[in-house]
């Protein structure tokens, strides 16, 4: 398989925060910012793999910023690495209040995503191949996070995970 650039599977959505999307304090709700999140890391992955794809992981999700009623949140997704079928995504997440013109960043986080063949088995999918220096910093990140998941995970024994450790080792 030809790898595949990260912009080949990027995605931008914007959703308007509605009342019905928001808590007693007029902030957007966690649970449907991770919902609209991960709608946009389906559809990167999808497109990466040419597949559908279902969620395995979601990690270091941070709330930096609460996003109000009224204003837009603007998702974009990217796939930063793929292993055998399994593809990071690593998502951004920005409020924009419209009406005094200003974009600000909320959140931040990391999906897992599988990639599944017509029998819903775990299905190959393209390599990654990084154009930019951002791209190679998420990319070269990507193994040290998948171990991390594995490790957490109950699926990798941490003497295993030699990224990881080579962090701490000198």
């Amino acid at each position: 398989m030809t790898p595949r650039k990260p912009s080949d599977s990027a995605v931008t959505m914007t959703e308007l925060v509605l009342p019905n999307d928001t808590n007693l304090y007029g902030n957007l709700m966690g649970g449907r910012l991770m919902y609209w999140m991960d709608i946009a890391a389906a559809i990167a992955a999808s497109k990466h793999s040419n597949a559908p794809c279902v969620t395995a992981s979601v990690d270091n999700l941070s709330f930096e910023a609460s996003i109000k009623l009224g204003n837009a949140v603007h998702i974009q997704a990217n796939v930063t690495r793929a292993f055998n079928s399994s593809m990071e995504v690593h998502l951004r997440v920005w409020g924009e209040d419209i009406t005094h013109q200003y974009k600000y960043k909320s959140n931040e986080a990391y999906y897992t995503f599988v990639a599944l063949d017509p029998n819903n088995r775990p299905k190959p999918v393209p390599g990654l191949a990084p154009e930019t220096e951002e791209e190679q910093r998420l990319f070269d990140g990507a193994l040290r996070r998948r171990q991390l998941r594995l490790i957490l995970g109950g699926k990798m024994k941490p003497n295993d995970a030699t990224e990881l450790k080579a962090l701490f080792q000198q």
